[in-house]
């Protein structure tokens, strides 16, 4: 199985949780970008600050490697305006996609109402620039209930306020990577928390982020029915190696 093509390569530390600088991260995005380039890899997944920057990278060797950024990153408690605002710039600046993460704080309080909003509007604008939408809904912050709820009502509002031909550029994302859990407890993509996703997703394609560390893992996630895979190790998943940790 070529699994180059399914995977987003991503960076998302910024240079203080690194201990870097900007310009250290940014030489890293463009390490990332250019093996996507030299590899086939489908989409590289870094910070909004760098996006405008690798954007020319990438388009400056004449390649199609697509440009994600993540919005209201990582704990998903932006306001609707500052992940509008945030998703605006990442757009103007080139970005090809946008992963948002849900306010699933907002969520668990039973304010189903903030959360639609945000979701509507966001999506919104990034449909109407042409760009794809991932929802990051936080698995490791949800029970199993939870995360067939969230996902089915984001399939739902999907349903209900976009059209047949947007529904494949609307995706539902299982994890940001930055989730801080408890005994030792996975916080990314698990196969059980995607079967739960993917059982409840609807016509919306689901993204395994975080713990795909196998190339076995990899192909297991797409014959599930995962459409993309968001990992800091693509280059092992391709070279047929094993990643003992990152995202």
């Amino acid at each position: 199985m070529k699994i180059a093509q399914y995977l987003d390569s991503t960076y998302l530390k910024t240079p203080e949780q690194s201990g870097i600088s900007n310009e250290e991260t940014l030489q890293i995005d463009k390490e990332l970008a250019q093996e996507a380039i030299d590899h086939g890899i489908f989409a590289v997944m870094i910070r909004p600050d760098y996006v405008a920057d690798i954007k020319k990278y990438i388009q400056e060797r004449h390649s199609d490697v697509v440009v994600g950024t993540v919005i209201g990153f990582h704990e998903g408690t932006y306001t609707v305006d500052e992940k509008l605002a945030e998703a605006s710039k990442a757009i103007e600046d080139g970005a090809d996609e946008l992963d948002f993460v849900i306010n699933y704080n907002a969520y668990l309080k039973g304010d189903l109402a903030l959360v639609k909003e945000e979701f509507v509007k966001c999506t919104t604008l990034a449909l109407q620039n042409q760009k794809i939408a991932k929802w990051i809904i936080e698995i490791a912050a949800l029970t199993d209930a939870q995360i067939a709820d969230i996902t089915k009502n984001i399939s739902d509002w999907s349903v209900e306020n976009f059209s047949e031909n947007d529904l494949p550029n609307i995706f539902v994302k299982s994890s940001t990577g930055f989730y801080q859990t408890e005994d030792g407890k996975p916080n990314g993509a698990t196969f059980e928390g995607i079967k739960i996703m993917l059982d409840n997703a609807g016509k919306l394609p689901v993204k395994a982020a975080g713990g795909v560390r196998t190339p076995e893992d990899a192909e297991k996630m797409i014959s599930m029915g995962v459409k993309r895979i968001g990992t800091s190790s693509a280059l092992n998943l391709i070279k047929n190696e094993s990643s003992s940790g990152g995202y």
